[in-house]
């Protein structure tokens, strides 16, 4: 194929979603022309077009689609869209169509690539090295799978001697990565639409660990197998890079962190969960091989904020709290809960639930069953599909998974009804959880909570 620099015109199909939209940004930056297509009209598309990107909402071959020329139009989708009129049109009319994973390849394979992976904690872990590494000072982009609370986006061009990108295992999407850095935070079974089962995801993340050159870093969570040489890290536990003597003040964590030959004593944190203090461990090890200082990597830990929709908390004037989430995986939503349990332990907790796709209900309805009945009342919502057909999954509703749920106080809602059912609840804490489209009740409850 053609350098990228050559391409004119970008068609992103599936736009909205937050690989693609932060591929979009990239391209829309460096002047190019960029459109696309997205079946849902989200806070984020509506972002997109205010910065001046044409999107459609409609699976049409229109005059905007038929006016591109393939010699200098490039086209990019998800894999998570199987068929559709539009990639139809460009794949038979012989444009050059790549997966999104590849052309983050592209784009990354001239600089010091720094990658992250993990079916767990990518997000959060990419988007603090982002801002350490923007802290410190150092020619970098990121491409980011969450909406930076500090970048207020998931991109953000800084340079270009080093690109902090987030590794998807998604149908084996990084294996097209050529990281110079690498971290992998977890190998737990998930995706087994793509993977069969968890034997092969963890065949998936050894290849992954197989591209960082022997002479380049690889840092592994302390526990997890990778089939190589690297660097450990952990929490509570000695490895090569790890904290401890973590102690709790309000919503402040305090932790020191141990290099192979020194203690740094003190960070400070405002992120909750031990799982994040790991995140922020292997952050720390990351900037302290590029060079940066724990003096600038101690204020920058503290000025950190968090990702979008990743234990987003409000407290409010009468007391209650209402915490929002992207948690979508048993082992998510158990970090979440046991925050809040950490910190608030004697508040009734009312959680409203959205599980995303059928496959995954179905794989792990046992541990999402055992990690909802940690609530005190759950409403749980119907299945997002995304990309799958619900007949395809016959007799996986939520229904079926409320039944594998102990508690007295639980119901199945539509999401329209949903807002209503939690203003007539009795609770001290909210939390909304999942990656579909639940995210369509945060405005609405952050007001109404406002005026309570």
């Amino acid at each position: 194929m053609k350098n990228l620099e050559t391409y004119q015109n970008f068609y992103f199909v599936g736009i909205g979603g937050i690989g693609m939209s932060a591929l979009a940004r990239y391209f829309h930056a460096s002047g190019k022309k960029v459109l696309g297509y997205d079946k849902t009209n989200t806070k984020l598309t509506q972002n997109l077009m205010k910065e001046g990107i044409d999107i459609v909402f409609e699976d049409l071959i229109d005059e905007r689609i038929t006016a591109l020329q393939k010699e200098d139009t490039l086209v990019i989708y998800t894999p998570a869209i199987k068929t559709l009129g539009i990639l139809d049109y460009f794949n038979q009319s012989q444009f050059e169509v790549l997966k999104r994973a590849k052309v983050l390849g592209l784009i990354t394979e001239n600089t010091d690539c720094i990658a992250v992976a993990g079916t767990h904690g990518k997000t959060t872990t990419s988007t603090l090295i982002s801002h350490l590494c923007k802290e410190a000072d150092l020619p970098f982009s990121c491409f980011l799978g969450g909406i930076s609370e500090n970048f207020k986006s998931n991109f953000l061009y800084n340079g270009s001697r080093y690109s902090v990108v987030e590794a998807d295992e998604y149908d084996r999407s990084f294996l097209n990565l050529s990281p110079d850095w690498a971290v992998v935070t977890s190998t737990d079974a998930d995706h087994l639409d793509i993977y069969g089962d968890k034997s092969h995801i963890e065949e998936g993340f050894r290849q992954f660990a197989a591209l960082v050159p022997e002479d380049q870093q690889l840092f592994v969570r302390k526990g997890v197998e990778i089939g190589r040489g690297h660097q450990t890290y952990a929490v509570n536990e000695k490895a090569d890079y790890y904290s401890d003597n973590l102690r709790m003040d309000h919503d402040k964590i305090y932790f020191d962190f141990h290099t192979p030959t020194e203690t740094i004593k003190d960070f400070v944190w405002e992120i909750p969960g031990i799982h994040n203090v790991e995140n922020a461990t292997v952050a720390l090890a990351i900037l302290h091989n590029l060079g940066a200082d724990f003096d600038t990597l101690k204020k920058a830990i503290t000025n950190f904020k968090g990702i979008k929709r990743r234990y987003t908390k409000h407290i409010y004037e009468n007391g209650k709290i209402y915490i929002d989430d992207y948690a979508h995986h048993p082992t998510e939503i158990n970090a979440v809960m046991d925050s809040i349990k950490t910190f608030y332990p004697d508040k009734k907790l009312l959680v409203v639930f959205q599980p995303h796709l059928f496959s995954r209900t179905r794989d792990f309805a046992d541990g999402f069953a055992e990690s909802l009945s940690n609530a005190d009342e759950l409403i749980l919502l119907d299945i997002y599909p995304a990309r799958e057909l619900q007949e395809n999954f016959e007799g996986i509703t939520s229904g079926w998974l409320l039944e594998k749920v102990t508690l007295d106080k639980k119901e199945v809602s539509t999401l329209s009804d949903a807002f209503e059912k939690i203003k007539e609840k009795d609770f001290d804490i909210l939390l909304t959880v999942g990656a579909g489209n639940i995210d369509t009740l945060y405005d609405p409850i952050c007001e109404w909570m406002n005026k309570l």
